[in-house]
Order: C-alpha cells, then sequence, then structure tokens
C-alpha cells in the first residue's frame, strides 16, 4: 500500500476510520477536511462562497479541537468528520479568496503598470 502523507496528522486509531480492517491515512477530522476542500474546490467554478461565511464554516473545527485539547472532552468521529468538512468548505473560500485578489493585484498592479 501506498503512504500518503499530507500533512502531519496524528492518526491515532481510536480518532481514524477503519475500512475492511485498516486505518485510513488521516484522523476522522483530517479526512473530513480533504473530502470538505477536494468538493469545494471544483464547486467554487460555479458558486462563490463570502470570506465572511468561509470564515464562520472554519469556527466549528476550532471550537471542537480546543475544547477537546484544553477542557478534557472527548468528541466523536462523526463530529470530528463532519466538523472537518464544514472546515474543507471554508479552506476552500479563502483560498478562493486569496487567489482571486493575488490575480487582482498581479493584473491591475504589476501588468498594467508595466
Amino acid at each position: 500500500m501506498v503512504k500518503i502523507e499530507f500533512v502531519s496528522c496524528h492518526k491515532l486509531p481510536e480518532r481514524s476510520f477503519f475500512y475492511k480492517g485498516k486505518q485510513f491515512p488521516f484522523c476522522a477530522r483530517c479526512t473530513g477536511i480533504y473530502v470538505g476542500y477536494f468538493i469545494f474546490i471544483p464547486a467554487l467554478w460555479f458558486i462563490k462562497i463570502d470570506i465572511y461565511w468561509a470564515l464562520l464554516a472554519v469556527l466549528p473545527t476550532i471550537i471542537d479541537g480546543l475544547t477537546q485539547a484544553y477542557f478534557n472532552r472527548e468528541s466523536t468521529n462523526f463530529l470530528r468528520f463532519t466538523s472537518g468538512v464544514l472546515a474543507g468548505y471554508g479552506l476552500a473560500g479563502i483560498s478562493d479568496f486569496i487567489a482571486y485578489w493575488i490575480v487582482y493585484f498581479v493584473k491591475y498592479h504589476i501588468l498594467i503598470n508595466n
């Protein structure tokens, strides 16, 4: 099996999904983030995500992760995955926002002034 490493993930077995007895290469939250990101990046050709909605969509993941880390609360894999998908949606929107302004800056401030 090919080893997949995009980013650092703790890959704890109790916080990961399993398929046919094999652990996913990421925890439930990271799986949700990747699923959300890869679903919504192509969707950005058809819909636009307001930056405020994008930032708001990342909030449940931050709240879930921080309350689990600092308040001795145990989350479920369903909640981790769901908040991860929302974060993926938000990160796709933030990426689109940043890409738009980079293109705008290059087009109107670098290319036109030369």
